[in-house]
């Protein structure tokens, strides 16, 4: 008897202490698609009621993180409560203005990138996926110190995953998204087609070494073109991007749409609700498409244009018809952490193992090893 419960002892250890050693693809599984783009912390419960309406579970949040704001408690937190209300985070890598030059992004240095990944690390997580984007826009030269340059980002983008993998093999590297209205012109734009193109030649094999694709599909020209035009500046951008990463590339990458929005100047509120309808009930309900978050949940100028809550607090017609729309009960695989705290194990002495629901207690590996043993020695 006792050999038996020994053996039990030893694959409940086993269930603890095995860990997934890499980022799962979020296709495999039940999956909420719905997501929104935050520009604070702060406002995960509005988020919650927004992509986890109606049925949603484990909806989509990304959020930009500067190289200057590694506050160890403000991120813990966020990620905390993103468990909490069962929610998806995935952080956006950015760095700050540029001192010398305030209209452009400073350039990101390796030394960012290293210190992005140990901060990062330090930090728990609510599933087994920890989402990361590397940078923004990089097709544009404001956004990479005023000169795009395709070369210096492939390589870049290359050494962030290295990096972060050799910290865990559970971050999840997604390249920046492009400009999708971006055309060629010098070093000041570069149209993402190009831009992709040129990545690949400095750094062959780069898109086989991330683990996702961001696109910007945004509806251009001018953020007000409906749902049904297709183009390659269009909410269908992601398709014409996913072509080209074909050809470059030997592996199928899931699609995160990590910004798209239609803009109040030229379209109506009602127009862009129902535009949202449409667009994620046909051209956003591709297999490939993993999260669509729209920029953005709260926004002054001079990004008001495209904000989900009016100045007043209310919600905008985009919002309501997004709230009333039908969601998924997504499945990711949690972390440990999440799982401890949703499901502990503990042991009864009714001789039975069951699961029940704790504010608190140890149910580290050792904790459950040491409890097993003295509940086998009273038998």
């Amino acid at each position: 008897m006792k050999t038996l419960l020994i053996l039990i002892t030893f694959l409940l250890l086993t269930h603890f202490t095995s860990v997934a050693s890499a980022a799962s693809d979020p296709r495999t599984h039940t999956n909420n698609s719905f997501g929104i783009h935050l520009l604070f912390p702060s406002e995960l419960d509005e988020a919650a009621k927004l992509v986890n309406s109606n049925g949603g579970e484990w909806g989509y949040v990304i959020i930009p993180i500067q190289s200057g704001d590694k506050d160890r408690e403000k991120w813990q937190s966020f990620l905390d409560e993103a468990g909490e209300k069962k929610l998806t985070p995935i952080l956006r890598l950015a760095t700050e203005g540029d001192y010398f030059n305030t209209k452009v992004w400073r350039k990101p240095r390796h030394e960012d990138v290293l210190d992005f990944a140990n901060f990062l690390h330090s930090l728990d997580w609510p599933m087994q996926n920890k989402y990361i984007v590397v940078f923004n826009e990089v097709n544009r030269g404001d956004e990479w110190g005023g000169t795009a340059n395709p070369a210096e980002y492939a390589e870049l983008l290359s050494y962030a995953v290295t990096v972060f993998k050799s910290r865990s093999q559970d971050f999840f590297i997604i390249g920046g998204g492009f400009d999708n209205a971006a055309p060629n012109q010098g070093t000041e734009y570069i149209d993402q087609y190009s831009y992709m193109t040129r990545m690949n030649e400095a750094v062959p094999g780069i898109f086989n070494q991330i683990d996702g694709f961001a696109s910007h599909s945004y509806p251009n020209p001018g953020f007000s073109q409906p749902p049904s035009v297709v183009s390659s500046k269009s909410i269908s951008s992601f398709d014409y991007e996913r072509s080209l990463l074909q050809k470059l590339s030997s592996r199928s990458l899931p699609i995160f749409i990590t910004e798209t929005g239609w803009s109040l100047e030229g379209v109506s509120d009602e127009a862009r609700a129902q535009y949202y309808e449409t667009a994620f009930t046909s051209v956003w309900s591709d297999k490939d498409i993993v999260a669509v978050i729209p920029f953005v949940l709260r926004a002054a100028a001079p990004f008001a244009q495209f904000s989900f809550i009016n100045e007043d607090g209310s919600p905008t017609e985009q919002y309501k018809k997004i709230q009333s729309m039908k969601k998924n009960k997504g499945t990711p695989p949690l972390s440990q952490k999440v799982l401890s705290v949703q499901d502990p194990i503990v042991i009864q002495d009714s001789k039975k193992f069951i699961v029940k629901k704790e504010d608190e207690g140890d149910f580290s590996p050792s904790s459950v090893l040491r409890a097993t043993f003295e509940w086998i020695m009273r038998i």
